[in-house]
């Protein structure tokens, strides 16, 4: 069955959790696009060019342990402008996304530009203030030594440069299921998104658990 469902949202909206969890729910396969970007950005960082870095990218870079770093998500923030990135790593996420089995893709523009017509589309958010909290308490974890008026000011910036690149920018697909995780638990959210899920499968005549 293919089956491909699109999820989009800002940082530490919880969209790259209810995206793997739905994955594995539904026995989808699940690209985290933002790591292509994460990677480019990592090689641009280690003196690469950044079209380069992207026409080069290989499978074993998504795996680096270093890219979840806050100086790599403004580096992935960086490359994610430019055109010429964005096209050079297209074609891997269009041939994702109509893998047999069932995909999900989570990023910034999957409903609106990778996947337009995706079967389901979900855009996860947060408040501001939300978001800071749970980035930062995921990079102290890490042992990271980072304040959290740093990471609200971190995020935001990042909002704006998604939201206002001129290529593919960071906004809701027009029948996108917006889907607010500011007061929510994991667990709501993940079953909210099934839900939504569920709906469109069963109004195919193709549901499952």
């Amino acid at each position: 069955m293919a089956f491909t469902v699109a999820i989009d949202g800002p940082a530490a909206s919880g969209k790259g959790t209810i995206a793997r969890a739905v994955a594995e729910r539904f026995g989808f396969a699940h690209l985290d696009t933002g790591l292509l970007y994460r990677a480019t950005g990592r090689r641009m960082m280690d003196g690469e060019d950044p079209l380069e870095a992207a026409r080069n990218l290989r499978a074993s870079d998504l795996d680096r342990p270093d890219l979840r770093g806050g100086d790599v998500a403004q580096a992935a923030s960086r490359v994610a402008v430019d055109p010429k990135v964005r096209a050079a790593l297209l074609d891997f996420q269009h041939a994702f996304a109509r893998r047999s089995g069932g995909a999900v893709l989570d990023g910034r523009d999957i409903g609106t530009v990778i996947c337009p017509d995706a079967d389901t589309k979900l855009f996860i958010t947060a408040s501001d203030a939300v978001r800071a909290g749970r980035r930062h308490a995921e990079l102290c974890a890490r042992g990271d030594t980072v304040t959290l008026a740093q990471v609200l000011a971190d995020l935001r910036q990042r909002d704006t440069r998604d939201a206002a690149r001129a290529s593919a920018p960071m906004k809701p697909a027009d029948d996108a299921v917006l889907i607010d995780t500011s007061s929510m638990g994991i667990d709501d959210a993940i079953e909210a998104a099934c839900t939504v899920i569920r709906r469109t499968m069963d109004a195919r005549g193709n549901g499952t658990s």
